[in-house]
């Protein structure tokens, strides 16, 4: 027995044994979810990002951790990167109409400001982003820097924590 997430025509439905391994918080619910070609469980909580896999632990990230989400059309696969350097997560799955639309809206949710910090070229990158933890509302600043870039190379600190500063003033933090 499950529960239907989308119409009943086409929606997958998250059997009751998935839902009640997710360990959904207070006042979480399941906003979307789709099952991938290993029988892993994609699932958008309101607070947190779900993966059942059929055996082995069960992962759930807050959304202020999500960096990134990449879907690659052609090979079906979404890859999630995480800010705080755990290892990316990917999921092949067809059915994806109800999982991106409220992966994207997730992340977008937690995110209050962001700006990229000038380092002086186009090819160094850095951005600083104001997150909030949509389980208790708490806010965060999150550091980004590009492939290559280091806080100890000469400028990236001072920049990073002068935009750094500006956000948080701009928040109350």
């Amino acid at each position: 027995m499950g529960f239907s997430l989308r119409r009943k025509d086409t929606a997958p439905s998250l059997p009751a044994e998935v839902a009640s391994g997710l360990g959904l918080l207070a006042k979480e619910r399941v906003v979307a979810a789709t099952r991938d070609d290993t029988g892993t469980w994609v699932v958008v909580g309101t607070a947190r990002l779900y993966a059942v896999p059929p055996t082995g632990e069960v992962l759930a990230r807050p959304w202020h951790l999500v960096d990134n989400g990449k879907w690659d059309h052609d090979n079906y696969t979404l890859t999630v990167t995480f800010v705080d350097g755990a290892r990316p997560q990917q999921w092949v799955f067809r059915e994806a109409a109800q999982v991106l639309p409220a992966f994207r809206e997730r992340v977008q949710a937690s995110v209050v400001i962001s700006e990229a910090v000038d380092l002086g070229s186009k090819s160094r990158k850095a951005r600083v982003v104001i997150r909030k933890n949509l389980a208790d509302g708490s806010l965060h600043d999150q550091t980004i820097l590009g492939q290559g870039v280091r806080l100890s190379d000469p400028g990236v600190s001072e920049a990073v924590n002068a935009t750094r500063a500006h956000l948080r003033e701009q928040v109350g933090l």
